[in-house]
């Protein structure tokens, strides 16, 4: 059984490698980081190696968005990092999530692929009048998933307002990730979705990403060991 300490990966939202080394080494405690595009773009691949040297579980949280042979490609080139979670977007499409399972196959150390259902700065006003999608957001999310789960990807990633649906659906093996989680004491961003740690967890989610309340924080192994309490509770 995982320890709460194993469910919550941090993300590494910074401009350079620097500062992400400067970070996971001020946290040994936190055993999972998320890499996410700014990061991978600034500094590339190397970044995996020099956390997988502090054998460190990664999050790739790229979002691939394409036809399918290109993320197909794409998931195949990523999964030669040895990295543990990666993303694409489920309204890539059947094809291309079906392609993205195959395509990872044959590696010796596949990741698990997580589909994004709706992106956490978004709500339902924003699904219904910018996107012009006709359903409610909470059955958009679970529409999302589904086509995954179909499709053979392996989880999700949702808002934790969605996650007790998607899982009592999906059942127990689908991988539920959700961001936008705010420990109780926290300011919520630009996140629109959110809910706390300890609730997440309680709902069905496997793990959480948090960033700011920890990486912004004036002393982050204070942040860091006050929602590891938090949650523990």
């Amino acid at each position: 059984m995982m320890s709460s300490f194993d469910k919550i990966i941090v993300p590494l939202d910074v401009p350079s490698q620097e500062a992400a080394i400067a970070l996971v080494d001020k946290l040994p405690q936190v055993t999972f980081w998320k890499v996410g595009l700014e990061l991978f773009v600034a500094c590339g691949p190397d970044i995996l190696k020099q956390l997988k040297d502090r054998q460190k579980k990664i999050f790739l949280d790229l979002k691939f968005h394409d036809i399918p042979n290109t993320v197909a490609g794409a998931c195949r080139s990523a999964s030669n990092y040895g990295v543990d979670l990666l993303t694409l977007h489920a309204t890539a499409g059947k094809n291309a999530l079906k392609a993205a399972t195959q395509a990872i196959a044959d590696s010796p150390s596949p990741p698990k692929l997580l589909a994004i259902t709706l992106l956490t700065s978004l709500n339902s006003r924003d699904l219904a009048f910018d996107l012009k999608i006709p359903l409610e957001l909470p059955e958009y999310a679970l529409q999302m998933a589904l086509l995954a789960q179909e499709s053979g990807i392996n989880g999700a990633v949702c808002s934790p307002q969605e996650v007790a649906q998607l899982r009592q659906v999906c059942g127990k093996d689908f991988i539920l990730v959700c961001p936008g989680v705010r420990p109780t004491w926290a300011q919520t961003g630009d996140q629109k979705r959110v809910m706390t740690p300890k609730k997440a967890l309680a709902a069905g989610a496997n793990y959480l990403v948090i960033g700011r309340p920890i990486t912004m924080a004036d002393d982050p192994v204070v942040a860091w060991n006050r929602i590891i309490d938090e949650v523990n509770s």
